[in-house]
């Protein structure tokens, strides 16, 4: 879990600024600041008043190597600079065994060491020859009665106890070999006259025993004993200033976090990292070859971190929380009635529903009467349920889907219009034939009863009915959340759409029947524009569709052209929903609010006029339009005649 930022090579002879290279280059990434450093105390030394030049002072956190340990040697002078400074030392014992052997020792005993003589001197101070002091020096004759430790300091070396431990070493493989080689022998045989350095070299490895200080001794493939070291670290302080043991290693580490102590003095960890660390929502992304090193990106749009150096995706109902850590369901939308998208167009079709039954309760009340005869009773309340049907749908398009909403709508969203188109188709077309007929021939058509006119409206009304049906067979309704139409580039407003199934084409495919009719219905409503305007329905017919025209010629660019927009649904269903009631409006006004003025207002026009028959309605019509010259002179070639009460009364 570590990186190395800088690896740099201390020279066996370095040259004058050596030091001061190597101090720069170790502060060419200013946010790794641990330098592990193996080195002898002189090259510590050297290095510490480098970077005191550099002015590096509480900058470098050092780790030393056992070569470092508890000198004071290498900190001379430069304390603050290792300030914080961790090292190690080798765990180890004094041997009492040792301390007696070596304090006892003398010029007179000494038997063994060639350069106890020059220790002798250098540890007292003193010269053995009277010729070697030299006046004025301050440097006396030994006397030979200076005693070790007691004229002179002394602590024991603290590697006395694994001096000892690798002769033991040495002698318990030589054994081990003897043993092999020479079975039952004194001495040398001579398998060992010559000694195999490779072969002793295993014996060595294989060695274990208990050493000086009571520690076993054994050796790892590597040859390496076990690691037994103590941990230190420098630290200054005003009432006590140097190493303090914080810690030791026995095949594990164990660590005193609480008496460790950073420069400045404080008990806060410093850090040493190549990068910082990423924030929740982003992902590492590392450098080429320096794992610990890296760039933060940050996982945008609809992504989120899914671990430290991936971003993935979202599923598609879901969006990224606030810091893209995780994700989170995207929030449900519809149409609610308390949006302004929904109170007009429910507002509009209350208003309608009140006047188609007003309508409908003036006709029933004055059911008899000549008005209401005349303008054919039984198509009128199939058109006024059309009619009726169109503003209901509303309420069905602003209800919350479901399976059974969804199923009204594709029934009744088109068969309000269909019955609507469907009756007024059929009047004109009756009052097309009619006077066609006249032109030809004095007879009356055909199919021109009630009975008739209803059974071909009926007819009519059955194609969207089976058309439906149809729809139902092949894809049964069912309502969806639809997570694209309002997927924002922003997550935070994206939202899922519930609605039913009835994407743009089928709702063309729905409407595009109503349509024909409608547009069937104009050309009878143009073709008849001649009839005697006496003739009561024939203009009012030819108004309400040319209206009708306008309304769905205005409808189609906003509904289609708001399709990409993210206000889609509301856009599209508050148009859908107004033209529907603004084509129930125009024929509820224009067929049926001029007759229940008349017949609520003004009772005295709603008498019968003098009847005549059938024959002789078309003969005079007729007539009138072949031999009156100026009847084309009228407006829209409409000829004046005296008929008296229209056709529905024959």
């Amino acid at each position: 879990g570590l990186c190395i930022s800088q690896s740099v090579k201390i020279p066996r002879e370095p040259r004058v600024g050596e030091f001061d290279k190597i101090i720069h280059r170790l502060s060419e990434n200013t946010n790794a600041r641990v330098v592990i450093i193996f080195a002898n105390e002189d090259d510590i030394r050297r290095l510490l008043q480098a970077a005191k030049r550099a002015n590096q002072t509480g900058h470098f956190i050092w780790v030393g190597s056992d070569s470092w340990g508890s000198k004071g040697a290498p900190i001379l002078n430069q304390e603050e600079m290792a300030e914080g400074a961790v090292t190690i030392l080798p765990k180890r014992q004094s041997i009492k065994g040792f301390d007696r052997y070596f304090i006892s020792r003398t010029l007179e005993n000494n038997r063994r060491n060639i350069w106890f003589a020059e220790f002798w001197e250098n540890n007292f101070q003193c010269k053995l020859s009277r010729h070697a002091v030299k006046k004025g020096s301050g440097i006396k004759k030994c006397t030979n009665h200076e005693r070790i430790g007691k004229d002179s300091s002394y602590e024991q070396e603290g590697k006395v106890q694994f001096v000892i431990d690798a002769v033991y070493a040495m002698a318990h493989a030589l054994h081990s070999m003897h043993k092999d080689l020479c079975p039952g022998k004194v001495g040398l045989c001579p398998k060992m006259e010559t000694i195999n350095g490779t072969l002793l070299l295993k014996y060595i490895r294989n060695v274990n025993f208990t050493g000086i200080a009571g520690t076993p001794v054994v050796f790892n493939v590597n040859g390496d004993a076990p690691g037994r070291y103590e941990i230190y670290q420098y630290q200054i302080s005003s009432n006590n200033t140097g190493y303090k043991i914080i810690g030791h290693w026995t095949d594990q580490l164990h660590l005193n976090t609480d008496e460790m102590q950073w420069p400045g003095a404080t008990q806060e960890v410093p850090s040493s990292i190549c990068s910082q660390p990423c924030r929740p929502g982003q992902r590492k992304k590392t450098v080429k070859g320096i794992p610990c090193c890296w760039h933060c990106e940050s996982c945008d749009g609809y992504q989120y971190q899914a671990d430290t150096y991936t971003c993935k995706m979202c599923r598609f109902d879901l969006r990224p929380n606030g810091n893209h850590t995780g994700c989170v369901p995207i929030p449900i939308v519809k149409l609610e009635w308390s949006s302004p998208w929904a109170v007009i167009p429910v507002l509009i079709a209350v208003l309608g529903i009140i006047a188609t039954l007003l309508v409908v309760a003036t006709f029933v009340r004055y059911n008899d009467t000549p008005i209401v005869k005349a303008s054919g009773r039984e198509l009128s309340y199939v058109l006024l349920t059309g009619i009726f049907l169109c503003y209901a749908t509303t309420f069905l398009m602003i209800s919350t889907p479901d399976v059974f909403v969804c199923s009204l709508r594709r029934i009744f969203l088109g068969l309000g219009m269909s019955i609507s188109y469907a009756a007024l188709l059929t009047k004109t077309n009756r009052i097309y034939r009619i006077f066609e007929q006249g032109k030809m021939s004095v007879s009356a058509p055909r199919f021109i009863s009630p009975a008739s006119q209803l059974v071909i409206t009926f007819s009519l009304i059955s194609v969207q009915l089976l058309g439906v049906c149809i729809w139902f067979g092949v894809d049964p309704s069912q309502a969806i959340i639809d997570y694209e139409d309002q997927r924002t580039a922003n997550p935070e407003t994206s939202r899922g759409v519930l609605k039913c199934d009835i994407s743009d084409l089928s709702l063309i495919c729905l409407l595009g029947y109503s349509m024909l009719l409608m547009v069937t219905c104009t050309v009878y409503a143009i073709k008849t524009r001649g009839v005697p305007e006496t003739f009561n329905e024939a203009k009012p017919i030819g108004f309400t569709m040319y209206t009708t025209c306008i309304v769905w010629l205005a409808f189609i660019p906003i509904f289609f052209g708001t399709s990409q927009s993210t206000e889609k649904m509301y856009i599209q269903t508050t148009t859908l929903t107004i033209s529907v009631s603004l084509s129930a409006s125009v024929s509820l006004g224009m067929l049926y609010m001029p007759k229940v003025y008349v017949v609520l207002f003004h009772p005295e026009q709603n008498v019968p006029k003098r009847k005549r028959s059938l024959k002789a309605v078309v003969t005079a019509a007729t007539m009138s339009n072949k031999f009156n010259p100026k009847g084309g002179l009228r407006p829209n070639g409409e000829a004046k005649s005296e008929l008296c009460e229209s056709l529905e009364t024959q």
